[in-house]
């Protein structure tokens, strides 16, 4: 089977800390099916010239073709008009990647698009081009917050009923995706999954010092961007009433500073470690004691995952695939989003409670990505199927 890949969610050389989920995901088709990938770079004409304003200005420096994990990725520049809005990303993404699709003619059997919006979109529109079928690959904020814009809506309702297939991490994503009008037979589940083979449950001590961390009370951790609608701020001022643990900020993004600010009377009690890269969480998660992530909305979060798996207690919202991940209460907490003060209860009890690294990773039943890539080849294969063609 030949598939061709196409997402803006993907490492690049000056953005190598992006979306390991997919690089990982895909690390692990590749072993099972030919893969072509085209990871997107936004552009605009001069958009050099802004880099200090515009992301797709930092991104000119990115090769056309790379190297990623054992992966060959080409790097095609779309059309990115700032400020226009996203009524019409979807039409301009598939325009802009037409020229390098089309060569890819009697070469691929089927066409993958990671990201709802304008990936999926497009990923409908090229395989109609080249006469195959299209995937496409729901994550999370991409039905979650852009689905809902009334733009991206309607295209989305006129392009996934079109897919072959949908492939959603989470079943409340499957769901959306029959609120946007997907029957669901063509729809499927596939879980994320984790490099096992680096997140288990480790020793705290020999992570503090891989970190060079003093030993002090329990730890409270969490791993991702630091911005508002992660609930950065929220854990910020729960943390505060809290008067018995330490905490770590492992990210970077637009709430850092708001963050720092709220956090600054608690002096040392507080670590900001900055972005780190994805071979450091591991020591960062053994190190910890609970995981916390107040998220607004999620898909499948993957470092939730990676907590399980590292056998350390989670406390998050009760949104996306959270529920699915905390199925039974040894595994942590849930509490509502926006809720500063019912977090810092659950983090209170969950840093007062003790509990066995190795029987908590056993119960949450997490999979590899080997696991999980074999489940989307399944779904790919499908896609392909005479009957599938034919409906």
């Amino acid at each position: 089977m030949r598939v061709l890949a196409i997402t803006k969610i993907f490492p690049n050389r000056l953005e190598p800390l992006s979306a390991p989920f997919n690089r990982q995901q895909f690390a692990a088709l590749a072993r099972r099916c030919e893969l072509e990938i085209l990871a997107s770079i936004p552009w605009f004409p001069s958009a050099a010239r802004f880099a200090r304003w515009s992301g797709a200005g930092r991104l000119c420096g990115v090769p056309d073709r790379d190297r990623i994990d054992g992966l060959d990725v080409r790097h095609p520049r779309f059309l990115f008009v700032p400020k226009i809005g996203h009524s019409i990303a979807g039409p301009l993404y598939a325009a802009s990647l037409a020229a390098h699709v089309l060569r890819y003619r009697n070469r691929v059997d089927v066409v993958l698009g990671s990201w709802a919006y304008p990936d999926g979109f497009a990923a409908v529109v090229l395989a109609d081009l080249l006469g195959v079928p299209a995937v496409v690959k729901l994550h999370g904020s991409d039905i979650n917050v852009v689905a809902r814009m009334p733009g991206p809506r309607r295209r989305l309702k006129w392009a996934l009923p079109r897919a072959a297939r949908v492939v959603a991490v989470s079943k409340p994503l499957a769901k959306a995706a029959e609120e946007l009008g997907v029957n669901p037979w063509r729809i499927g589940v596939v879980p994320n999954g984790v490099d096992t083979s680096r997140f288990f449950p480790a020793d705290r001590r020999r992570a503090h010092r891989a970190l060079d961390l003093a030993l002090g009370g329990p730890l409270i951790l969490y791993v991702g961007r630091v911005a508002r609608e992660k609930g950065v701020l929220d854990l910020a001022d729960a943390f505060a009433s809290l008067t018995s643990a330490r905490l770590a900020i492992v990210g970077d993004g637009p709430a850092l500073d708001e963050c720092k600010r709220r956090l600054a009377p608690l002096g040392e009690r507080v670590i900001f470690a900055g972005a780190r890269g994805h071979d450091e969480i591991p020591n960062w998660l053994a190190a910890c004691d609970v995981l916390a992530l107040p998220s607004w909305n999620e898909g499948m979060p993957n470092v939730v995952v990676e907590a399980l798996a590292s056998g350390r207690k989670v406390v998050a919202t009760d949104v996306g695939a959270i529920p699915e991940l905390l199925h039974q209460r040894s595994l942590g907490e849930m509490v509502r989003a926006r809720a500063p003060a019912e977090l810092a209860a659950a983090l209170e009890r969950a840093i007062r409670e003790p509990y066995e690294p190795a029987r908590l990773r056993a119960a949450a039943n997490v999979v590899d990505w080997d696991a999980s890539a074999r489940e989307l080849e399944a779904n790919l294969r499908a896609a392909i199927a005479p009957a599938a063609r034919a409906a």
